[in-house]
């Protein structure tokens, strides 16, 4: 897990504190959630259950709800802890805490295995830094990506650094076939790509931009359409494309990457004086 410092962690919680996260199979393994460690604890006894979502103030989970489990959640009232678990992509152990909580509801869930059910936990307690920094980095990728959305990063060597690109190079699969391009910029919204092509007959094709990363080293297949073409000049052979993500479907690792680009950009970036003395014109010609 990256360093995080207090002053972000208390600015994770109080940016994000209400908002739900859904545990989506691309949160789980952008997250590194470990699903087979998670459980309800209470009066000393271990309940099975599976995280459908959560915020930093609480969580929706899905059990079994059993008379056995009913009457244990009367009994206890307060001393209820819910388990979460992630996994480390440098250590192998994962990270396993305890959040204190209380149950706010239950709602039928719909399934015809069991007596499965919703239940609403409110957290007792502000929840411990790993849970907001993991939960806090995912959301802010997710506000980051409404917000920035057509904000453009030029793919140069020190951007292809800074977002962990393993090169310019990628893959864009069209019809099943994959064609290597070269990218010229990524944003959350799209990327213009050069390729080898008829252009005309490349226009409003579903395709999938396929980037590799490192550290860690991952492959990201990122669903959308060719929406436009413009020539390059002195190649009748290539052209450069304009590709638009689906926006329900991009990778929210990609997410995490872009939006830690632009906070490292961001973060060294030169801070403008505003009452520093600007330079006479006439001193610089002398």
């Amino acid at each position: 897990m990256s360093i995080t410092t207090s002053t972000q962690i208390t600015r994770y919680y109080e940016d994000f504190k209400d908002i739900d996260i859904t545990f989506t199979k691309e949160v789980i393994r952008a997250s590194l959630l470990n699903t087979k460690q998670i459980y309800l604890k209470l009066l000393g006894y271990q309940w099975p259950c599976i995280i459908y979502s959560s915020s930093l103030s609480g969580a929706k989970i899905i059990a079994n709800i059993t008379p056995q489990l009913k009457k244990a959640m009367q009994q206890s009232k307060s001393g209820i802890s819910l388990r979460f678990s992630f996994l480390q992509r440098d250590k192998r152990d994962p990270i396993s805490f305890f959040v204190p909580c209380k149950v706010a509801g239950f709602t039928p869930y719909q399934s015809a295995k069991g007596n499965l059910h919703f239940i609403n936990m409110n957290f007792t307690q502000r929840p411990p830094d790993d849970l907001i920094e993991i939960l806090g980095r995912i959301l802010e990728a997710n506000s980051a990506a409404k917000h920035r959305r057509d904000e453009r990063i030029v793919i140069t060597a020190e951007s292809i650094a800074g977002l962990g690109l393993n090169s310019k190079g990628g893959l864009l699969v069209v019809d099943g076939v994959p064609r290597k391009c070269i990218i010229r910029d990524l944003s959350f919204g799209g990327s213009k790509i050069i390729l080898v092509g008829v252009a005309k007959f490349l226009v409003n094709k579903q395709i999938q931009l396929r980037l590799t990363f490192g550290d860690p080293q991952e492959t990201l297949d990122i669903p959308g359409t060719i929406i436009r073409f413009e020539p390059v000049q002195g190649r009748d052979d290539l052209a450069a494309f304009a590709v638009q993500f689906d926006s329900e479907k991009i990778p929210m690792r990609l997410k995490m990457r872009i939006n830690a680009y632009f906070k490292g950009r961001n973060k060294h970036k030169p801070v403008k004086q505003p009452n520093a003395k600007q330079p006479d014109p006439s001193e610089e010609q002398a």
